[in-house]
This record gives C-alpha cells, structure tokens and sequence, in this order.
C-alpha cells in the first residue's frame, strides 16, 4: 500500500486500522510455543481425565513447569477440556 499508493507508513497504518508497532513486531507461532504445554496437559489427563483445571495446573507446577495460570487456562480451554460444574438439585 506504501509503494502502490505513494503513502507514508502512518497514513497506510491508520487507513487499515493497525498500530504501526505491527510493521516492526516480528509474527510469532502461538502454536509453537504452546507446544510444551498442550503435550504436558495432555499427558497428565490421560490418567486423570476428570481433573479440573486448578488440580491440573498445581501439578503442573508440582512437576516444576514456569508456566503461569493464564496462559495455560488460555491453553486448556482452546483444547476444549472445561468441565461443567455439578450443580445440586433439589
């Protein structure tokens, strides 16, 4: 757009609508770094595939994995492992 339209990267930025971090901002694989986590999330519920996602993850950390709550939260529900709740009736 800058070459076809002889526009400056500000006024190319704004009619698209994105930051003009994103042209300098190398693109990262998300699923490659999430590799690690989805393979270890994996293996510790194929021995307990009713694990929530707490006990899960404070035994990700038991088993000395860094990775913070968020991103596997983010991770565990991409992978579509929520549970639902049991809700008591009356």
């Amino acid at each position: 757009m800058v070459d076809e339209h002889h526009l400056s990267r500000v006024r190319a930025c704004q009619a698209v609508g994105l930051p003009r971090s994103a042209l300098y901002k190398p693109t990262t694989d998300q699923a490659a770094k999430d590799a690690p986590v989805i393979q270890a999330i994996n293996g510790m519920l194929e021995k307990r595939p009713r694990w929530g996602f707490w006990k899960c993850f404070d035994r990700l950390r038991q088993d000395g994995h860094g990775w913070n709550h968020k991103r596997v939260y983010r991770v565990y529900c991409a992978m579509r492992l929520n549970l639902k709740r049991k809700v008591r009736r009356r």
